[in-house]
């Protein structure tokens, strides 16, 4: 499954790459996308990032202070949540509280940038797997754990 994982500035971008690199430990059949990696030099940006929107079944958006209001984040979570009917969308909060989210990332269930909240981010990309590549949720926490 694609993973697509927005971001802007250089904290979110910071946590951005880091899921990038976690997620396919956890749940190896995860495919996860994001512009400050997988877009090689010379390639037109919009047209790869408006690719993997419209390819993605999971977004992930990493919030900070910095960039909660910023139009391209709420561009990507819109992009993103159009198509629902297939798409999750999870707003990842660092030192943001969800009462803080406005726009189109509040109507979508937010985690923290904590154990549990990342937790609960691994358990519902898991849920959203074809039967046959999902974790049992006892693998999934021992891995998570690890």
């Amino acid at each position: 499954m694609k993973v697509f994982i927005s971001w802007s500035g250089n904290v979110s971008r910071a946590i951005a790459d880091l899921l990038h690199e976690y997620l396919p430990y956890v749940v190896q059949s995860l495919k996860p996308f994001v512009s400050s990696v997988d877009i090689r030099t010379g390639a037109r940006w919009s047209d790869v990032v408006a690719h993997e929107l419209k390819d993605s079944e999971y977004g992930i958006v990493c919030l900070t202070p910095y960039n909660i209001s910023k139009p391209w984040i709420n561009f990507e979570a819109g992009a993103l949540s159009n198509a629902i009917g297939r798409s999750y969308v999870s707003p990842i909060l660092f030192n943001v509280k969800p009462a803080h989210i406005q726009g189109p990332l509040s109507q979508f269930q937010a985690a923290s940038w904590n154990e549990s909240g990342i937790y609960s981010l691994l358990s519902s990309i898991n849920n959203r797997l074809a039967q046959q590549e999902q974790l049992d949720e006892e693998r999934l926490h021992k891995t998570f754990k690890v």
